[in-house]
């Protein structure tokens, strides 16, 4: 299996549909040194996190010859966000919980796994975060996980032994980690989540062989005196105001985009948004607030500052910087340029200088009112009237899920194109709240639905050159997974709706698909063990489906099909067993003898605001990443209600236990849970007492 040659491929008439133009962002050479071959060694495939695989054994010209190889059946697990590592001919990924799989590339055996053990070692983590995971890294016969509750820890790629563990996380905060590590240069490094809950961000980075601690850099200011002899951190705070370091932490974490730039020796950080959300609690007197909601590139080696783009200024919609980011070399005015290239949640899509990081484009991908457009001058967008809720509220497009979420986008440099898992939805910002809403810092947010393609989403192959699309496939849902471009002139991705497509990536045709059985949400990944090209990806629908069930519920039950580990190579006849197809029904249960104290259901329905991101706003869910408690015997009985929320019976298997919770308080929650029933039902008025918590 030989890398992809671009002559070759132009005298095999693979590509004898391009044009100059097209391929005009492909230089000569380029190809062999973007993305990944034999091995997918690190996220994205390459260093350049392009998503391509330089395979083409499986091309347009023969992929109704596909077929599942193998597949592993994964119990226990709920959302499977990440995507696969493959080094050597073993796959390396992780679980809902961070646990981490080996698995043998070439028949699907399992060779190993590691459990963290977060309810046993850091039970009160577990209770601050979803069961979410997006990856592990590989370098030097180690696999570096970050765990929801903190730990960085190296493993023998082997066996799966931990070598070293360290604690990456200050003591009492609500920092989680749901992001995969990188490694470069015999470091790796970790960001973490937060923002939401207005933790200040951070990324550090550790020597790969001892867990020693190299360095640290914050994206957000602290105290004046902590700042002090910090440049970076002294600019940073110029663009705050008032006392912001009393308000929180303000944002700013790094829980997903994270780049490295072997050529100019730089690590690239995509940063997330403002907490709280509104920027005058969060930043009294205003400001740029540096450095939410930007691309900021360090020194690889020291981690120091060396220059920032923030695509936001003064962020307050939940928009966010941390999609994946890819760097690449294209043609633009008949000359070469060294790029990095994000199109972020505020539904953009920027092209950047990476070694200067001045702005050299930007276009909408989709409907976007926020803004007119981004002055190339100054690099700013040009932001449209009464956008910040000045009178209360505003609805806008995109919705904070964006245009385009932290689900990977690719780019063939064969085609020049960018593949973009695309989405399409407004929002409501609000600082109206009424009583019994759930609201962050003074307002709440949620979806808008105005016309017919609203809560759709697409792959959307685009130009980023002419920054323009050039070609759309549409798709059932909104919440779909990453894409993954090969040398094959082809485009994987996996769709909410179960089915596993391979795109044309010239014109977008479709010419193969495969019944996956449950939602899609990560990227797929191609391989390759001997002379067999291979195609992986994880089917395990979930994510932030249930706090925004209204938009993202695909009709998947909980618990009803198994999550698993699906991979493709040419002629495979293996088939999957039947599973439960797509149900939007709610069977819900109830116990009609017991009474319902409305005071107690108006109290459940405010304490439900902890259970939002598993279970559904308004009790409301969505299949994942946990049960519709409207649906569940167990809330039935106020004692094993009990043992499950205060004692944390089922926390081995991933439901937190919440020790704070008085009798009186889980007695409440019941009683939500029940009238929430009742609704769906029929047998009660939606909405009899009290608010229901939004987000």
């Amino acid at each position: 299996m030989k890398p992809h040659r671009v002559i070759a491929l132009l005298l095999s008439g693979v590509l004898a549909g391009l044009t100059v133009a097209v391929l005009a962002g492909a230089p000569d050479g380029y190809p062999a040194n973007a993305g990944a071959a034999a091995n997918w060694a690190s996220h994205g495939g390459g260093v350049d996190e392009s998503g391509y695989s330089q395979l083409e054994a499986i091309s347009s010209r023969n992929i109704e010859r596909l077929g599942l190889a193998w597949s592993l059946d994964l119990p226990g697990e709920v959302t499977l966000e990440a995507t696969p590592l493959a080094v050597d001919g073993v796959l390396y990924f992780s679980g809902s919980y961070s646990g981490v799989y080996a698995v043998d590339g070439s028949s699907g055996k399992l060779l190993w796994k590691y459990d963290p053990e977060i309810w046993r070692v850091a039970p009160a983590k577990q209770g601050q975060g979803m069961p979410v995971h997006r990856g592990v890294a590989y370098d030097n016969g180690r696999v570096f996980i970050g765990t929801l509750d903190g730990r960085l820890v190296a493993l023998d790629a082997k066996t799966g032994t931990p070598q070293w563990t360290v604690d990456t996380l200050p003591a009492n905060t609500f920092h989680s980690i749901t992001g995969a590590p990188r490694t470069f240069n015999g470091k790796v490094i970790i960001g973490n989540g937060g923002a939401d809950a207005a933790q200040r961000g951070f990324v550090t980075a550790y020597e790969q062989s001892t867990g020693k601690q190299l360095w640290r850099f914050h994206t957000t200011p602290g105290k004046p005196e902590d700042n002090a002899g910090d440049a970076a951190m002294e600019m940073a705070a110029k663009t705050w105001g008032g006392e912001y370091w009393k308000v929180g932490g303000g944002g700013g974490t790094v829980w997903n985009g994270i780049t490295f730039d072997p050529e100019f020796n730089r690590i690239y950080l995509g940063t997330g948004n403002g907490g709280p959300y509104n920027p005058r609690v969060r930043s009294p007197g205003g400001g740029d607030n540096l450095f939410l909601a930007s691309i900021v590139a360090l020194d690889a080696d020291t981690g120091k500052y060396v220059w920032h783009y923030q695509v936001n200024p003064g962020e307050s919609w939940d928009y966010k910087a941390t999609a994946n980011m890819i760097t690449a070399t294209v043609t633009i005015d008949g000359r070469p340029r060294k790029v990095l290239m994000q199109a972020p949640t505020n539904g953009f899509f920027y092209v950047i200088d990476r070694e200067t990081g001045k702005l050299i484009s930007a276009e909408k991908t989709g409907k976007v009112t926020w803004a007119e457009r981004i002055d190339l001058a100054t690099g700013r967008p040009v932001e449209a009237p009464d956008i910040r809720y000045e009178t209360g509220e505003t609805i806008m497009w995109p919705s904070m899920l964006g245009t385009h979420n932290w689900q990977d986008m690719s780019y063939n440099p064969l085609t020049g194109l960018v593949y973009i898992p695309y989405m399409h939805l407004g929002a409501r910002y609000s600082t109206n709240v009424k009583p019994g809403e759930f609201s962050f810092g003074g307002m709440t947010v949620n979806y808008h639905k105005a016309d017919a393609e609203d809560g759709t989403g697409a792959v959307l192959a685009w130009d980023p050159v002419a920054q323009r699309p050039r070609w759309k496939a549409p798709l059932e849902t909104i919440w779909n997974g990453g894409t993954l471009s090969t040398a094959g002139n082809l485009v994987f991705h996996g769709a909410g709706d179960g089915w596993f497509t391979a795109y044309d990536a010239t014109d977008g045709r479709r010419l193969w698909r495969f019944d996956a059985g449950l939602g899609i949400v990560g990227a797929p990944i191609s391989y390759a063990v001997g002379d067999t090209q291979y195609v992986s990806v994880l089917v395990g629908y979930g994510g932030t489906t249930a706090a925004l069930s209204g938009v993202l519920n695909a009709g998947w039950k909980y618990g009803a099909q198994p999550r698993r580990l699906l991979t493709f190579a040419l002629d495979g006849r293996e088939s999957l067993p039947p599973s439960a197809p797509r149900d939007f029904t709610v069977n819900a249960v109830d116990d009609p003898s017991l009474v319902l104290d409305e005071k107690a259901v108006a109290e459940g329905r405010a304490l439900s605001v902890m259970c939002i991101a598993c279970h559904g706003a308004d009790l409301v869910g969505a299949g994942s990443p946990g049960p519709d408690l409207r649906e569940s015997q167990l809330a039935l009985s106020a004692e094993s209600l009990w043992s499950v929320l205060h004692d944390g019976s089922l926390a081995p298997r991933g439901m937190p236990a919440f020790p704070m919770l008085s009798r009186a308080q889980v007695n409440s929650l019941q009683a939500a849970i029940r009238a929430a029933a009742r609704e769906s039902l029929g047998t009660r008025k939606s909405g009899e007492q009290g608010g229901v918590p939004r987000l």
